[in-house]
């Protein structure tokens, strides 16, 4: 717990998984720098104590809700890990089961609990019965698509859009392994193609993409251009990985 900064209480319930939520979100950055190395991603529960706790690194959401349904289970809630489609620019594509998100049962109702989203993905856990969530910097609910699947939605700037779908079936620790491969290996990944880094606070949110450095703020956006020797400095200090000036630039690669 000491790696989030939480110290409160652990008894199994509503307030315990919102405070726990919120602090990994804001505690641990999402990141593919290991990706872009070409390092191998472990799922194992010692090779994420490794990288994300003792190392002070971070990951993608594999790692990140690998790392958090092992907790939760540990204080004794009931979680059922779940596969998403993460929802495409062009709504008439069809994307891969390549992200991994959490079915949390508390009283009051289930709901969904989600570290391990870039970009929007929530700070706090989403009702699974479709009543809105008011969070620092967005608002998010679960709707029902046609097909009968689950889509995670955010409002920001007043404006809906989908993050991720998917259906109440489990997943087992095997099938996140494959997808994992592939969003850590595969050319045509996002992961595989860019530089990507996040660290959120509440309200505010800090998002790298290649050299492009963003902050999102309630309804602001800035952006700027980071250059080769500002990056390190940029990850260790913004971003707080623990990362060195050679690896940084190797992670960058050749943005133009």
């Amino acid at each position: 717990m000491a790696r989030i900064g939480f110290s409160g209480e652990r008894d199994p319930g509503r307030d315990l998984l919102e405070a726990l939520h919120s602090a990994h979100v804001t505690s641990i950055p999402f990141e593919n720098v290991d990706v872009r190395l070409g390092r191998p991603i472990g799922l194992d529960i010692e090779s994420l104590q490794a990288k994300l706790v003792r190392r002070r690194r971070g990951g993608y959401c594999f790692e990140h809700n690998t790392l958090f349904s092992t907790a939760l289970r540990m204080l004794g809630f009931d979680v059922t890990t779940l596969e998403a489609r993460v929802s495409p620019r062009d709504p008439t594509a069809v994307s891969p089961r390549t992200h991994m998100t959490l079915r949390v049962a508390v009283e009051g109702g289930d709901v969904v609990a989600d570290v391990g989203f870039g970009g929007m993905g929530p700070l706090l856990p989403v009702a699974l019965d479709g009543s809105l969530s008011e969070q620092p910097g967005g608002a998010y609910r679960i709707a029902r698509k046609e097909d009968g699947s689950l889509v995670v939605q955010c409002r920001w700037r007043r404006e809906w859009s989908d993050l991720y779908a998917f259906t109440l079936t489990p997943a087992l620790p095997v099938d996140y392994v494959m997808a994992s491969h592939f969003t850590s290996t595969h050319p045509s990944s996002g992961f595989v193609q860019r530089l990507t880094a996040q660290r959120n606070e509440l309200g505010r949110r800090h998002m790298l993409h290649g050299r492009s450095y963003m902050v999102r703020a309630d309804d602001e956006e800035t952006v700027q251009e980071v250059s080769d020797d500002e990056l390190p400095i940029l990850l260790r200090e913004r971003f707080g990985l623990d990362v060195t000036d050679e690896e940084a630039r190797q992670a960058l690669g050749n943005e133009e």
